[in-house]
């Protein structure tokens, strides 16, 4: 069996063929996706979480992402999500493959957001704004150029220091796009295209009012239904509402849960990916129209972009 660590991940997950791999995969669905979380309580509140992610596309392959999120590592000085991915052989049931689960998440969250900007933001997009600056950030930014013709990132943290440090840690990947610190969330979400979300904010950042006409939003970090980055008036201009899954989102994102439990979003409105990979839902219609898009991941997303990352690695 190979083993692909974080490096080989990252050098064989190459956005410009995870793109059209998840894309595909919402085209052709998965036959069985399953999940299962279990979790130890500890004390003032928090937990750990063991997490399983079963797919499988029936005579193509299947897998599997176990992870674990044990929040305590900081203090140990150890990343806090842990995990492997193990890919199989859907004809013949054998092991083909096991990844580094991280990284695998890592840029397929960015993939899957990614191929939704393709189907739902503007072809002439070439402002983004990315809010948030940890590790998922980088693979937003990269994963978001890869399909528009992007030329400039407005690029805004709570934590200076930390937005300082990504961005002198991505600019050897983009050298031909501009990545700006701002210093104004207002003026950064007015003047972009793209805004792309990756916080673990439980109060709304991002403000309808300032969108203008023609914004494509990604909203990636809203996990729980605590959390939210986008505010009501985000869901009211907005023309649509897409998630990549209803099962992953409608009843765990915030950014669903809240406007839905409060009216202002209809849930049976609705659209996902799948719809919209079959035909059976528009993507964007004109260049005026505000697409609003929350990502909440999968197993289907995970099994898509492994199966993607063996092909390049075996062809290479």
């Amino acid at each position: 069996m190979h083993w692909l660590d974080a490096e080989a991940v990252l050098h064989f997950g190459d956005f410009r063929r995870l793109v059209p791999a998840i894309q595909e995969m919402n085209k052709r669905g998965t036959d069985r996706i399953e999940r299962m979380l279990l979790s130890q309580k500890l004390a003032a509140g928090a937990q750990n979480d063991w997490l399983m992610l079963p797919a499988w596309q029936y005579d193509t392959c299947f897998g599997i992402k176990v992870a674990s999120v044990f929040p305590g590592n900081a203090a140990r000085n150890l990343a806090s999500v842990q995990g492997a991915y193990l890919l199989f052989d859907g004809k013949t049931g054998e092991t083909l493959c096991g990844m580094d689960g991280p990284m695998l998440t890592l840029r397929k969250t960015a993939a899957n957001s990614a191929a939704a900007a393709d189907w739902l933001a503007r072809k002439d997009a070439q402002t983004l704004c990315m809010i948030g600056a940890g590790a998922l950030a980088p693979h937003l930014i990269e994963a978001h150029c890869a399909v528009r013709p992007i030329r400039q990132v407005l690029w805004w943290n709570r934590s200076r220091p930390a937005l300082e440090r990504a961005i002198a840690a991505l600019a050897a990947r983009l050298p031909k796009v501009a990545l700006v610190a701002a210093d104004d969330l207002h003026d950064a979400v007015s003047f972009a295209d793209i805004v792309s979300t990756a916080t673990m904010a439980t109060e709304p950042l991002v403000k309808g009012v300032w969108l203008r006409l023609g914004t494509h939003l990604d909203l990636v970090g809203s996990y729980r239904p605590d959390m939210r980055e986008a505010d009501d008036d985000c869901v009211n201009f907005a023309a649509r509402h897409y998630v990549d899954a209803r099962f992953t989102t409608i009843e765990v994102a915030g950014d669903l849960t809240q406007p839905i439990t409060s009216g202002v979003l209809d849930q049976a409105s609705i659209i996902d990916m799948e719809q919209v990979a079959r035909g059976k839902k528009p993507k964007r219609i004109s260049d005026d129209e505000i697409t609003w898009f929350k990502s909440g991941g999968g197993g289907h997303e995970d099994l898509a972009t492994a199966w993607a990352i063996y092909k390049a690695f075996k062809a290479e």
